[in-house]
Parts: C-alpha cells; structure tokens; sequence
C-alpha cells in the first residue's frame, strides 16, 4: 500500500526566510556596530540555509523518499554549479551568496506548494535551488567592497588584467622605455617617498603648498594608464615610481617613469596570489633605500633589487623563515630598512613573528614574537629620543629594539580579528593605537627610567573605528574613516568632533602646509577637504579612478599620484601663490 502525502509544515521555512534577508542586509546598514557584524552578514544567511535543510530532513512532514531525493538533488546541483562556475567564485562567494541564495528558492517553492501532494512539489523545489545557483555560473568575483558586498562583473566582461595586457599590447612603446641609469641612480639615492605612506609611514606631505581653489585652477591629468592587480601604493625618486602588481602568473615590481607613465623596466616574480575576500595580486609597497628596491609578495617572498636595472641581488621565502604558510588575506607587510637590516611582519604563533634580514645577503639576523596577523607594516618611531621599531597584531602594540629584536614594551589589547593599520606618534612620547572595525582607537603615554619602558592609557575611544584605513594627525585632531565615514577626533579627549562625508572605505593623506587632505574614495574619486576640526569642508572632487580603491594616495611635489587593481593616474597640482 502506497504512503500517502502530507502536507508540509510551510511555516517553519516561512519564519526563517525573513532572518535570511536581514542577516544580510541589515549589519551594512549599522554604522557603529560590533566589530564581527561582518560576519553576521557573511554566516548568518549560510547558517539560516543549514536550518532549511535541517527543516526538511526532520520536521518537513515529507516521506523519507522525499527528504533523500530533495537533499541529493540540491547538493547535487550545487556541486554542478560550483564545478561550472569561474573559480573565483569557489569558496566565500559559495558560502554568502551561491548556497543562501539557492536555498531560499528551495524552501520558496516548498511553501508555495506545501499542500500539493505529489512528489511533484519536492522536483520543482530542487529546480528552484539550481535556478538559485545558477546565476554564480555568469559572474567572476575581484573580492568584497568594504561593506562586505561582492565586487562582480559578468564572466564575460575583460578583467582588469586583460584590459592591462590588451593595453601593453596596443602601445608596445610604452614597455620599453630605455632609461637613464645615471639619472635613476641619482633619483634613488635621495627618494622624496620611499616606500609605504612616506619616510615615516604617518601619510603626512610637508613644505608643499597646493592651490586649493580647484574649480578655478583644476589639476591636470598628465596621464592615466592600466596596471596590473594590486593594492600596492608607490614609492617616489622623482622622476621615478615603484610599485607592484600581479601580470599573469608572475608577481612583479615595476618602474616607472613619473612624467609619462612609460615602464622603465620589470622584475617578475613566479607567484600568483587570489583571496575571494581581498582579490588578486600583491598587497605591499616597495620601499627604496641606498639605491635598490626592496618589496616583498603577497605568497611570502621577500626580494633585493637593483634599484637602476631591477636586476635581482638576492630573494628569500618568508614562509619558510616563519615556518608558515600565507596568512588569509596575503603577505602585505611593506619592508622596512634602516642600518642594514630589512624588517617585515611575517605573523607566527612562534618567535618568528617579525623578521630582522641582513640587506646585504638576505640571512636572517634575529626575529621577535608579535601576532599572527601581519596586516601592519614595522615602523620606526622616534619616541623618548630613541628610534625603536613598532608593530601591531591582533594581541596589541609592541616596541622592538632595531639592534636585537628586544621587547622593550609590550601594550595588551587583543582583538578577534586583525590590525591593517599604523601607530602615530603624538608629542615624542604618546602613541595611538588603532584597531580593526568596529573597536576604536587608544592613545597611550610611553615613558623610560634607565632601561625600563612603562606605559599608561590616556584614553579609550569608540569614536574612530577604522578598520583597514589609516589615518592622519594634524593640529592635535585625528582625521579617518569611523567604519565608512569620515570624522575628526580630538587629541585630547578621544571624543569626536565632527562625522560626515561618506567615501567608503577609503585613504586619506595630509597636506601639512597646504591645511588640507586628500581623501581617495574606495569609489575612486578624489576628495580635498579643509584639514579642520570646526566641520568636514569638501573644497573639491575629482573623478578620479573607476572601481575598487583601497590603495593610499602620494603627493610629490606638484604631482599627485594614486592607483588601484586596474588603474594608474598623475595629475599636476597647481600650486599656491609663492607655494614650492
């Protein structure tokens, strides 16, 4: 006798569908929320679809035939639309948007026909989930914007990379500039930006003085041109720039001629690196120092190049001085070089976490605990009258003897997750200390008796929280990004002045004589603000770049440069009446 049908319990499904969606939306939308909100938006939905399932196997009222024939035929079709889709959508674009997506449908179906009683309503509801996944089949994935969304482009459309080669294809002159060794040796030997956010990685412009009135004396596109993936800034030896991009299988430092963007020569490096969540390509900035090009790649390798040819003197494997495999979001370290020695921040769970290299033949000369995470660069920090170097993790700030890799301080601040960002140092003998989204901002006071360093918290702020975007100090206020808005924060109390001015999850750089910042927009435009705590000001906006903009600004001189995964761009300043 053959089991009769019943009807299916609709209002489970009905009851989880509406969390689906606000799990999904609704952490975008709060702008001071807890610092893993993210993760709501990026599990919850997934975790919701688990429920569906669970729903189904157990609670549904379906016969057994039933459950096992809807089961198969939905992980079976997401095995098909996965095996089909362009790889970069393999892995968290499965988890946020493939399988939620899918599952919705599947249980959509489900309650619109819970009162059919054939073995009809469970083939229709497996054929609404593949009709879910299927759509993760037509697009390619270049990583997350930073509200957490998906930057996808149709799988037909050229990439970014192949409109880079296609452009070097087109204008072959522009590969092969023959260079000026001299000139390039003289450039390096006295860099005006030499490596990432300047000489001490605070992005702070001085003894140029801009015209800020730009809509009568507009900058000047000098050129614009394709590069390859990255989020390298540049590094300057005017007339020269230094940066790194991703070129097909190799991971490759570049120069640059800063007066017409033609290539001076390349050094490739066997080495791809793609994270669904960051994208493609190389993650640091070159650093120039004694006349060669130090850079480091997003798989671990750490490399000496000349600085006048690109030629190679010597390369290292981090991974395998660290003994570690890259980290989530890539190597992204920018070297550091000061008396001969090469620091990078490999992250370990061992005393391999930061990593001092002999310059002269890349040996290891001594290495230091921090954290796992290395998102932040090493600094050197002029604080007490001594130089000492400086790195975050996700267990705090440490301050590092240069000589010997000795702790000389060590301030606890754990967070769940990582810190991309860079300390400042306030008045020679105060440090601020941001952390990842969502947590804020401490400024601490360092003091020294004989050899011993002490430290004590001025104040802890939730005013600024800015995620992976630095900031800038300037007449005793911070200026940066409070999740996706820019605020200004007093010095003296941590308390916020002013918020305003929504530019995603960008870059901002200081024009210390000019009283002004320019804001890089994750949109990619650019934005000059009057660098004042009475109230955001925009002087100016220059549409700039197309797409995802996560890379910091440089101003040398009149020029200012800026570049994202696709794009390069030089505009001329002019500059103020008698401003240099």
């Amino acid at each position: 006798m053959a089991v009769e049908l019943k009807p299916l319990r609709w209002w489970i499904p009905a009851l989880v569908l509406p969390f689906m969606a606000l799990m999904r939306f609704i952490p975008g939308l709060i702008e001071d929320g807890p610092a893993m909100i993210w993760m709501t938006s990026a599990f919850g939905p997934f975790l919701l679809g688990i429920i569906i399932l669970l729903w189904w196997l157990t609670l549904s009222r379906a016969r057994w035939t039933e459950r096992l024939l809807g089961l198969v035929g939905v992980v079976a079709g997401l095995v098909a639309c996965v095996a089909l889709s362009d790889p970069s959508m393999i892995g968290p674009p499965v988890v946020v948007i493939t399988f939620p997506l899918g599952i919705a449908l599947f249980a959509m179906a489900l309650i619109f026909l819970h009162n059919t009683l054939t073995i009809r309503r469970t083939v229709i509801a497996v054929l609404a989930a593949i009709l879910g996944f299927l759509p993760s089949c037509l697009f390619r994935n270049y990583g997350m914007w930073g509200d957490f969304s998906f930057d996808l482009d149709w799988r037909w459309n050229q990439s970014s990379e192949d409109e880079f080669f296609a452009s070097r294809e087109a204008s072959p002159a522009k590969n092969d500039q023959r260079a000026d060794v001299a000139e390039l040796q003289t450039a390096l030997a006295s860099p005006q930006w030499p490596g990432f956010r300047g000489e001490w990685r605070d992005s702070r412009v001085e003894s140029v003085r801009i015209d800020t009135d730009w809509e009568t004396h507009p900058p000047k596109k000098i050129w614009q041109m394709e590069v390859g993936p990255a989020w390298s800034s540049f590094a300057v030896a005017e007339p020269f720039l230094f940066t790194q991009e991703q070129r097909g299988d190799s991971e490759c430092v570049v120069c640059y001629d800063s007066r017409n963007g033609n290539q001076i020569w390349v050094h490739e490096i066997a080495s791809r690196f793609f994270e669904a969540l960051g994208g493609l390509g190389p993650r640091a900035t070159p650093t120039l120092a004694e006349g060669y090009v130090y850079a480091q790649g997003a798989e671990g390798w750490l490399a000496k190049l000349e600085g006048a040819t690109g030629n190679e003197i010597w390369k290292v494997d981090v991974r395998e001085i660290a003994d570690r495999k890259p980290p989530d979001w890539g190597f992204s370290s920018s070297p550091l070089v000061l008396d001969g020695k090469v620091y990078v921040h490999a992250g370990s769970t061992t005393d391999k976490s930061v990593l001092a290299i002999d310059s002269q033949n890349g040996e290891l000369l001594w290495s230091s605990p921090s954290g796992l995470h290395p998102y932040s660069s090493l600094q050197a920090i002029e604080l007490q009258g001594e130089t000492v170097l400086g790195v975050l993790s996700e267990k705090g700030l440490r301050l590092l003897s240069p000589t010997d890799g000795t702790t000389l301080l060590q301030h606890d601040w754990a967070c769940l997750n990582y810190r991309a960002l860079q300390p400042q140092v306030i008045n020679g003998n105060q440090l601020l200390i941001p952390t990842g989204a969502g947590i804020g901002t401490r400024l601490i006071e360092v003091s020294k008796s004989g050899e011993q360093w002490s430290e004590k918290e001025l104040w802890t702020s939730r005013d600024l929280k800015p995620d992976f975007n630095d900031f800038v100090v300037h007449n005793n206020h911070m200026y940066g990004f409070d999740n996706m808005i820019f605020c200004c924060v007093d010095l003296s109390t941590g308390k916020r002045v002013w918020k305003g001015g929504r530019y995603g999850k960008g870059q901002v750089l200081l024009l210390v004589d000019s009283n002004a910042l320019i804001v890089q927009s994750e949109q990619g435009d650019i934005y000059l603000l009057a660098a004042e705590a009475t109230g955001l000001k925009e002087l100016a906006k220059l549409p700039a770049l197309q797409g995802r903009t996560w890379n910091h600004p440089v101003v040398v001189g009149n020029r200012l440069y800026a570049r994202n995964a696709g794009q390069a761009i030089c505009y001329e300043l002019a500059l103020e009446e008698g401003g240099q």
